[in-house]
C-alpha cells in the first residue's frame, strides 16, 4: 500500500494533478488530517482603493513576441519571464520580493496574526494508522514540528518509536517526507523524499527493526508510488527516461520497472512501457495476494485504461482489461480471477462493478454496488467488506457492503464533515478513519469491520478555538445559467448582516476534486477576527459526479467562472458583505479561478489571492507532458474550438490596460514544477502594466518551495500571515485588530 503524506499537508487545491495507481481511498491516510448579475440587485459599488500612494513597481521590459492561433494573433510581451534559470529573471523576481516583502510587514497588524497562527498550529496531530506485518505505523506532529515524524509500533496502544524523522533532513525543513510503503512483512520501509518542494522524488529504503537505510536509492520518479514484491525483495515503479546528461526528462512517457534490493538502479528490469500512443503513461501495483501485477494507464482525468499480467504463468502477457477509454475506472481488489472495480461508466455518479478475468467482455460484467443518488467517491475492500465512501451535497457518509453487494450498514460518523482512510486489507478485522469539519480540528477512529462498533483513537485540540463559538451553514444559490450550486458559510454567532461583513470566497473547481468541509489552523485566525468564510461547490469539481465535472469543463470551463460570480452576488445580495469587503482566494487550478473572474469583473471583488495558478491558458501545457494531461480538463490551443474558450478566459490574455483592478498578492514558488512560476511572472507583470488606479499588485515568490507539498511549518504560518495581513489592510479591517 502506498501512503502519502505530503499530499495532504496542503489544501486540497494543492493536490490536483496527482495521477495515482493505488488502491482506492489509502490515500485519505493523512499525516495532518488535524492540522466562496449586477442587475440582479442593482450595480455594485466601486472597489474602494487602498489609502497609500501607488507603489512603484519594478519596470519589467515588454517585448515584441507575437505567436498565431488558428489565423488570431495573440501578443506575449512577458515570453522572457519563462526562462526560469536566466539571470534576469531572477533579478526580477529579486526585485518584486523587494517591493512585496516590506509592503506586507509594514501592516500592523502581520505580527499580531502572525503570533495567534503559530498559536493555532501549535496542536498534537495524528495520521490515520496503517497495520502491516503485525506493527502499526502513523504520522504524528508534536504542533510546530515542520515536517510530520512517521512512527511505527508493535500494538496499537504500545510505546511507539520513530520511524522517519524528515526534520533531521535539513535545518531549515524544507526538505521533506513526500510518501512511505511498507513491505507486506512489516520489515522494510520505502520512501520519497522531495527536496525544496519539488515534484522529483528520490526513493530510499530503511530497515524498520534497525532505523538503518538500505544502500538502494532511485531518482527519476514523479506522481509514482511503489508496489513491493510479495517476498519483500524490492518493488514496481514508474521512471521517466534519462538524458546523456543524467537527468530525468519528463516530457516524454514513464516506464515500469522492477528493481531489486542490493542493486543499482540503472540494473532495474524494464517491466512494461507503452509504445502504440505518444501521452499515456503507466503505473504498477500487486493485488493482495500477490499473483496479479495491475497496471494503471494515465492520460487525463476524464477516462482511463487497465492492464494487468498473471505473475504466476510463464511468460504470460500483458492483458488489456480495459482500454476503451470510455469512463473512469478504479481498481478495488480482488477474490481470484474476479476483479473488482468503481467505474463511471452508465452511471455517471460511479458504480462496484465485478468483472470476472476470464469472461472480461463488458455483456458479462455483473454490478454489486448500483449507482446511488448520492456520489461515489472511492472504495476499499476490507476485511471482506465494500466501504464505499459517498458525499450528499459535499458531506461525507460511508456504506458497507457484502462481496455480493448487499447492504450490511451505514458506518455511524461523528457529525456532518469529511472522513477518509478505511484502508486495509480483504481479511483485516479492524481498518481506521479520520474526520474533520470547518470547526473541528479531527479525530482518528478505529473500526471494528465484523460489529461496526467505531471507538475515537485520537482527538485534536487545537488551541483557544471551541466549535460553539462558530454557524456552519449551507446554502444553495442559483448561478446564471439557472444551475442550482451548494454553498458553505461559516463565521462567528451573531453575525450581523449589514453587507459590511469582510467575506473570503475560496473555490477551486475542476479535476473532479470535491471540496467538502475540513478544519484549517490558518483559516481559524480569519474567522477568529471577525471574517466571514464561504466555499462553494463549483461546477469542473465532483460533488455531484462526472456529468458536474464534465459541466466545468473545455468549452464549458466558463461554467465555473459564472458559477464563482453567482456566490459573489448572493452574498452581497443577501446582506453577508459589499465588494468593497469580498476577498477572493484560489490555488492551483483555483488560482485560474480567482484570475479569471477578476478579469472578468473586477469591479466585484475587493482583493484577490490566486496562488500558484495556472494563468496563460494557450501555453500551460508547454512545460511538461504532466501539464498536457490536464487538457481533458481545459483542452488545447491547438485545436481551434478549444482556442477561442480558452483565448476568452485566459487571465494573462484578458488584464486589460486603464482597468482599475482589486489588491492583489499573487503568490508562487521558484521550484514549483507542477504550475510552473513564470504562470504567476507574467500575469503579476500585465497587471502591474495594466493598472489603473493606486490598488496594489504585488508578488510574492517563495524560495526553497514548490506547488504546496512539503513545505514546512514555519513557511506556512508565514505565508498566512502575509496573506491574511494583506486582506486585512485592503479590505479595511485594521479597527478589528
Amino acid at each position: 500500500r502506498a501512503y502519502s503524506c505530503a499530499t495532504f499537508q496542503i489544501p486540497l487545491w494543492e493536490r490536483m494533478k496527482y495521477p495515482s495507481f493505488h488502491r482506492p481511498l489509502l490515500a485519505a491516510l493523512s499525516c495532518c488530517m488535524f492540522g466562496v448579475t449586477p442587475a440582479a440587485f442593482g450595480q455594485p459599488e466601486p472597489v474602494a482603493q487602498t489609502t497609500i500612494a501607488p507603489l512603484a513597481y519594478p519596470e519589467t521590459r515588454r517585448v515584441d513576441v507575437v505567436d498565431d492561433y488558428h489565423g488570431t494573433k495573440v501578443a506575449d510581451p512577458y515570453r522572457w519571464l519563462e526562462d526560469l534559470d536566466g539571470e534576469e529573471t531572477a533579478a526580477w523576481v529579486k526585485a518584486q520580493n523587494d517591493v512585496a516583502k516590506p509592503f506586507l510587514e509594514r501592516i500592523p497588524a502581520r505580527e499580531s496574526l502572525k503570533a495567534r497562527l503559530t498559536e493555532l498550529w501549535n496542536y498534537e496531530r495524528y495520521g490515520t494508522p496503517f497495520e502491516e506485518g503485525g506493527r502499526y505505523f502513523f504520522f504524528r506532529n508534536d504542533g510546530l514540528q515542520n515536517q510530520s515524524v512517521l512512527y511505527v509500533a508493535d500494538a496499537l496502544d504500545s510505546e511507539p518509536r520513530v520511524l522517519i524523522d524528515p526534520n533531521t533532513f535539513s535545518e531549515d525543513g524544507t526538505i521533506s517526507l513526500s510518501s512511505v510503503e511498507v513491505s507486506r512483512d512489516g520489515r522494510l520501509v520505502a520512501y520519497s523524499v522531495s527536496d525544496g518542494g519539488t515534484d522529483w522524488r528520490i526513493w530510499r529504503v530503511r530497515n524498520v527493526d534497525t532505523g538503518q537505510d538500505l544502500s538502494d536509492e532511485l531518482r527519476g520518479i514523479k506522481f509514482s508510488g511503489v508496489s513491493w514484491a510479495q517476498n519483500g525483495s524490492g518493488f514496481y515503479y514508474s521512471r521517466y527516461p534519462q538524458r546523456a546528461d543524467g537527468t530525468y526528462d519528463d516530457s516524454k512517457q514513464v516506464k515500469v520497472y522492477f528493481h531489486r534490493l542490493g542493486t543499482p538502479q540503472s540494473d532495474d528490469e524494464l517491466i512494461f512501457e507503452i509504445t502504440d500512443h505518444p501521452t499515456r503513461n503507466p503505473g504498477a501495483f500487486l493485488t493482495e495476494d500477490g499473483r496479479y501485477l495491475i497496471i494503471g494507464v494515465f492520460d487525463g482525468y476524464d477516462s482511463n485504461a487497465y492492464y494487468y499480467k498473471d505473475l504466476r504463468r510463464e511468460n504470460a502477457p500483458v492483458v488489456r482489461l480495459l482500454d476503451a477509454w470510455d469512463a473512469l475506472y478504479t481498481f478495488i481488489g480482488n477474490d481470484g480471477s474476479t476483479f473488482y472495480f468503481s467505474t463511471t461508466k452508465d452511471a455517471p455518479l460511479g458504480r462496484v462493478i465485478a468483472i470476472d478475468t476470464n469472461r472480461p467482455e463488458p455483456e458479462h460484467w455483473r454490478t454489486l454496488i448500483p449507482e446511488a443518488a448520492e456520489t461515489l467517491e472511492g472504495v476499499s475492500y476490507v476485511g471482506g467488506k465494500f466501504h464505499a465512501q459517498y458525499l450528499k451535497d459535499a458531506q461525507s457518509l460511508v456504506r458497507v457492503y457484502t462481496p455480493a453487494g448487499e447492504h450490511v450498514r451505514d458506518v455511524a460518523l461523528p457529525g456532518i464533515g469529511s472522513v477518509g482512510g478505511f484502508g486495509g486489507d480483504s481479511d483485516d478485522t479492524e481498518t481506521f478513519f479520520s474526520f474533520t469539519s470547518f470547526t473541528n480540528p479531527g479525530a482518528i477512529y478505529r473500526y471494528d469491520v465484523n460489529t461496526g462498533e467505531v471507538t475515537l483513537w485520537k482527538q485534536a485540540e487545537s488551541a483557544g478555538v471551541d466549535p460553539e463559538d462558530y454557524d456552519v451553514k449551507q446554502v444553495f444559490y442559483t448561478s446564471k445559467d439557472g444551475t442550482r450550486v451548494p454553498m458553505f458559510i461559516v463565521h462567528r454567532k451573531g453575525l450581523s448582516l449589514n453587507g459590511e461583513n469582510p467575506t473570503l470566497l475560496y473555490g477551486y473547481g475542476g479535476f473532479n476534486i470535491s471540496l467538502t468541509p475540513g478544519y484549517s489552523a490558518s483559516r481559524m485566525a480569519w474567522l477568529e477576527r471577525g471574517g466571514v468564510l464561504a466555499i462553494p461547490n463549483l461546477r469542473g469539481g465532483g460533488e455531484y459526479g462526472e456529468a458536474w465535472h464534465e459541466a466545468g469543463t473545455k468549452l464549458k470551463k466558463q461554467n465555473v467562472f459564472d458559477d464563482f460570480i453567482a456566490a459573489a452576488e448572493w452574498l452581497i445580495a443577501n446582506g453577508y458583505t459589499a465588494p468593497h469587503k469580498l476577498a477572493i482566494q484560489g490555488g492551483s487550478n483555483g488560482g485560474l479561478l480567482v484570475g479569471a473572474v477578476m478579469t472578468q469583473r473586477p469591479d466585484l471583488f475587493g482583493a484577490a489571492l490566486p496562488a500558484v495558478g495556472v494563468l496563460d491558458m494557450l501555453r500551460y501545457h508547454t512545460p511538461s507532458a504532466n501539464a498536457r494531461q490536464w487538457s481533458s480538463d481545459y483542452g488545447l490551443s491547438e485545436n481551434p474550438e478549444e482556442f477561442k474558450a480558452l483565448y476568452a478566459y485566459s487571465p494573462y490574455h484578458n488584464v486589460e490596460k486603464g482597468t482599475c483592478y482589486p489588491p492583489t498578492l499573487v503568490t508562487t514558488a521558484d521550484h514549483d514544477d507542477r504550475v510552473v512560476p513564470w504562470h504567476s511572472f507574467k500575469f503579476a507583470a500585465a497587471l502591474q502594466h495594466a493598472q489603473d488606479c493606486a490598488n496594489p499588485i504585488l508578488i510574492r515568490v517563495e524560495t526553497r518551495a514548490g506547488h504546496g507539498a512539503g513545505t514546512p511549518t514555519w513557511m506556512r504560518i508565514e505565508q498566512a500571515a502575509d496573506q491574511w495581513a494583506f486582506l486585512i489592510h485592503a479590505l479595511g479591517m485594521e479597527s478589528n485588530d
